[in-house]
This record gives C-alpha cells, sequence and structure tokens, in this order.
C-alpha cells in the first residue's frame, strides 16, 4: 500500500545524474496506467465490477514498478514523475469517476462534488507526498494512500455487486464512503508504511502460516468482502493509532505535572 515508490524517487548522490528511460520498470507503471484508464472506459460501458477489479490489478502493477527499478538498478527522476501521474489517474481520476457514475450521479451537485474533492484530495495527497519523501519518517505515511483510499471506494462498489444490492439503495454510503476517503489522505493521521518488511529476512513459522492463509484461503474465499474489509480496517488503524498517540501524550504529560 503505498503511493509513488520511493524507491523510484529522486535522491541526492551522484547516482541520480543519470536521466535516461528505463524500459523495464516504466512497463510496469504504464501497465498500471492502462489498468486504471481501463477501469474508466469499463464503467462508462455500465461494467462497474470490472472497473473495481482493474483498480486492484493497477495497485499491484504500481506496487511493483519501484521495487523492480531498485532490484535492477534503473531508478531515474523521469521514472518517479511518471509513477506519480500513472498514481494521480489510477487512484485518483478513475475512482472518483467511477463512483460517479456507479452511485453518486442521481445526487447532482452533492454527488460531482464529493468525485471532485476525492480527485482533488489524491492530487493534493501524491503532492505533499513528493515533497516531503525525504523529510518525513519513513515508517509511517502522512495521510491515507492514495492506492488505499481507492481500494476503499473500489472494494466497496465490489462487495456491493457481489452482494447484488442496488447502488441507489446505498447511495448516501457510497457519497460519505467517497468523502471519508478523500479527506483522509489529505490529513496528518499516521498510516504504517510496511518499508520494514524484508523478504531478506528470517521470520517466524506462525508468521509464513498467517501468509499463506491469507493469500489462499481468505482471498479466493470471497475476494471482494476480503480485500474491502483489509482496507477498511487499515483506513481505521490510522485513526486508532493517532487516538492511541494522543492518549499516551497525554499520560506523558499528566506524568511531568506530577512530578
Amino acid at each position: 500500500m503505498q503511493e509513488s515508490d520511493p524507491e523510484q524517487l529522486p535522491v541526492t548522490g551522484p547516482r541520480w545524474r543519470r536521466r535516461g528511460i528505463y524500459l523495464l520498470p516504466n512497463l510496469f507503471t504504464t501497465a498500471a496506467l492502462f489498468a486504471g484508464f481501463y477501469a474508466i472506459v469499463q464503467a462508462m460501458n455500465g461494467h462497474y465490477e470490472h472497473s473495481a477489479i482493474a483498480i486492484f490489478v493497477a495497485m499491484v502493477f504500481d506496487g511493483l514498478d519501484g521495487r523492480v527499478a531498485r532490484l535492477t538498478h534503473t531508478q531515474s527522476e523521469f521514472g518517479a514523475e511518471y509513477d506519480s501521474l500513472s498514481d494521480m489517474v489510477s487512484f485518483g481520476v478513475a475512482p472518483a469517476l467511477i463512483v460517479y457514475e456507479w452511485a453518486l450521479r442521481d445526487l447532482g451537485k452533492l454527488g460531482w462534488i464529493a468525485a471532485f474533492i476525492y480527485c482533488a484530495c489524491a492530487a493534493l495527497r501524491l503532492a505533499r507526498f513528493n515533497v516531503t519523501v525525504e523529510v518525513v519518517d519513513k515508517k509511517y505515511f502522512q495521510g491515507l494512500p492514495s492506492p488505499a483510499a481507492a481500494a476503499l471506494i473500489a472494494g466497496m462498489i465490489w462487495v456491493v455487486l457481489g452482494f447484488q444490492v442496488d447502488a441507489a439503495d446505498i447511495t448516501w454510503l457510497a457519497w460519505a464512503m467517497t468523502l471519508f476517503a478523500g479527506l483522509t489522505m489529505v490529513t496528518n493521521i499516521p498510516y504504517y508504511s510496511g518499508k520494514e518488511f524484508n523478504l531478506h529476512k528470517k521470520v517466524s513459522f506462525f508468521v509464513v502460516l498467517l501468509l499463506l492463509l491469507f493469500f489462499f484461503v481468505l482471498i479466493p474465499s470471497h475476494p471482494p468482502l476480503v480485500l474491502f474489509g483489509v482496507f477498511l480496517t487499515y483506513a481505521l488503524s490510522g485513526y486508532g493509532m493517532k487516538i492511541w498517540r494522543l492518549y499516551k501524550n497525554r499520560k506523558r504529560n499528566e506524568i511531568r505535572k506530577e512530578t
């Protein structure tokens, strides 16, 4: 769950003097961009389930491009900028248009305003990420990452369609979820980035077992519900972490006053 992968973002040092365009990582970025564009086209044709699945496919390719660039030593400033533009289409414009066509159109101005707020917040989120990537704590994202926000919208649509619920029956829920996902992207709420996870490190058998159960049992059992549940939990986890930090700071201040 990440924004433009920092492995693709420019850092100081002589290695970033290269300005060429590398094929392999940018192929993954292009695939993510295509998935986002495909999601929009399918929504225009009324195939909303295909649109939702395409958003998740875009997330997979978006998560791969930076890692491929690092493994093949093909990072570039061009790749970083291209990745951000791809993210804006796949996780900003596409989800906003899809949810508008699917459920918000009948709300008139309230509908397209909510969709635009989501789209604008995604743009602001990506811009802030790009200019603060070198100064913020790498362990946490500042605000909900745009792929996770897009997954909330796509997951909700996928689940509702899977249970054969009419979009008109949950119009206001879709409206609220769109605003929640959009506005949470531009908050200062911390979200665990997962960048400390290293495949080269040893892990316990219990962790391996949990991963196998998740990928080969839970997700195949009901992909829409499981994926939506995972990203909804992640979106709420930031608020829980923020409340916990406020509580700890309050306790710390009380102890200082007593001493």
